[in-house]
């Protein structure tokens, strides 16, 4: 018996007295100090399921869905925690992220589903997300955090320039998806290659799909995935997912599937990019035609929208502003609200209108616990509740006490902005859609793109969409994506 392992059974009677916290991890069969036992997972999937619905909405497709439920449900059966509830759905985002939480609940956004080519590369995925939660890594996480007293980073939707200022909004969200060390990494890929073998997928085509994500990265002005922000890159995962793919081929001999037809007809017709009617940035203006409102963006401020919320943000950081639904069935009730959630301490409220719409405007400062009003680094805030189609909306601008002065009359002019939105071409704007073509000779893939009448500046894009470069080959019959109504 080494001393290391002496020590490590040390450390387990210890946390037992105190914690009541080893338990055998189901993948590696090792003693583990975890403090989260089996039901507080399930639980605490259960509680968060409604914060990422919130959050981002599910997509609506039944077909899709039910697919991606049959291969998960059949893998988590086989996996190093059957017993386990997984429960699969499809977020209406348009950010390219797969992510897991306690309990056996798996997401894909619908911008990964557009980026897969084919079932292999969708089930590599599946697998390493199952491999999270079966081998306990969200609650192997807290853990850590438990030791080192740190806070629970979230792994999330949220862009770290919003993830700060926005931590109310997404808090139960933000304490579960926690964002994963290089050894869970590594260990998820594994079981990846594993899961997705034994229900007969090729898992060399895993090792494909993290060439493409890293392609969506190193492409500027487009959205990043979050899935390399949630899950550290562990080295090179292309090659050593396909070591591994090799390595677990060549010790089980079978007939590995791709499919890659049957899963492109499977996503003809997928929403790609951002949905309109969920809210557009265009022009300098932030235009909802679901609820037939606009407001302005500053120039060259980021933003990010969710179904829960709008977001946007100065580049330096400095000032972010915060639109989304207020709780209260006048506008008194509403800023009493927000006084109360937000612990505001008010310096002035005002009564006004917004282009025809009855409204509150206010400016507070947000006092954390045992902080003094006049403490430097404390948060202020401009708020403007607006009374509109039925509902009461709110528009937070928030700087610090430092850099507030500079930005309140940016933020007057977007709450001030707030208006009806009558343009036809807005209200009826349509997604872009996944449309899936057939090349009609052999050639490039550059030449079936512009044969399908794809404009020049989206053929890159393009490329990265069909997991291809645009100089490789294609053969007459050969499926492939294009973009359309």
């Amino acid at each position: 018996m080494t001393i290391k392992y002496q020590s490590h059974i040390l450390a387990c009677v210890l946390a037992a007295g105190v914690f009541s916290g080893c338990s055998k991890n189901p993948v590696t069969g090792k003693n583990e100090i975890i403090f989260m036992s089996p039901e507080k997972e399930k639980a605490l999937g259960a509680e968060s399921h409604p914060s990422v619905v919130a959050s981002m909405g599910l997509y609506d497709d039944k077909d899709l869905t039910a697919f991606i439920n049959d291969k998960g449900k059949a893998m988590g059966k086989i996996s190093h925690r059957p017993d386990v509830n997984y429960q699969f759905f499809i977020v209406d985002s348009p950010v390219v992220n797969a992510f897991a939480v306690p309990g056996g609940y798996v997401y894909f956004t619908r911008g990964i589903m557009a980026h897969f080519n084919n079932e292999a590369e969708f089930a590599g995925v599946l697998g390493h997300e199952i491999g999270h939660i079966a081998a306990r890594h969200s609650a192997s996480q807290q853990t850590k955090q438990v030791f080192t007293q740190g806070v629970l980073l979230a792994g999330s939707v949220l862009s770290p320039t919003f993830r700060s200022m926005s931590e109310q909004a997404s808090q139960g969200l933000g304490l579960l998806l926690l964002k994963y060390g290089r050894d869970h990494e590594t260990q998820s890929d594994e079981l990846g290659v594993d899961y997705s073998s034994k229900i007969g997928y090729d898992a060399n085509e895993m090792a494909d799909f993290f060439g493409t994500l890293k392609r969506i990265s190193e492409k500027s002005g487009q959205t990043i995935p979050t899935f390399q922000s949630t899950h550290p890159d562990p080295g090179n995962r292309q090659v050593k997912v396909k070591q591994l793919a090799t390595s677990y081929q060549s010790a089980h001999k079978a007939s590995y599937n791709v499919n890659r037809d049957v899963y492109l007809r499977r996503i003809e017709g997928l929403i790609y990019g951002v949905d309109p009617k969920q809210g557009f940035v265009e022009g300098g203006q932030f235009y909802h035609p679901g609820l037939k409102f606009q407001f302005p963006v500053p120039s060259g401020w980021q933003t990010e929208n969710t179904p829960a919320q709008f977001q946007m943000a100065s580049k330096d950081g400095k000032a972010m502003m915060l639109f989304t639904i207020a709780e209260g069935k006048s506008l008194e009730e509403a800023a009493q609200t927000i006084v109360k959630n937000y612990s505001l301490q008010v310096s002035e409220n005002n009564k006004t209108t917004i282009n025809g719409n009855p409204a509150i405007a206010m400016i507070a400062k947000q006092v954390a616990q045992g902080q003094t009003a006049a403490a430097a680094n404390a948060a202020q805030i401009a708020s403007w509740l607006i009374q509109y189609n039925g509902s009461i909306y709110v528009i937070h601008g928030v700087a610090a006490s430092t850099d507030f002065g500079a930005n309140l009359n940016q933020f007057k002019s977007v709450a001030q902005g707030f208006k009806s939105l009558t343009d036809a071409s807005k209200l009826n704007r349509e997604p872009e859609r996944i449309r899936i073509k057939t090349v009609q000779s052999d050639g490039t893939l550059r030449d079936a793109l512009k044969s399908a009448n794809m404009p020049d500046n989206k053929l890159e894009d393009l490329a990265i969409l069909n997991g291809m470069a645009l100089t490789d080959k294609v053969t007459k019959g050969m499926l492939f994506k294009t973009l359309g109504k």
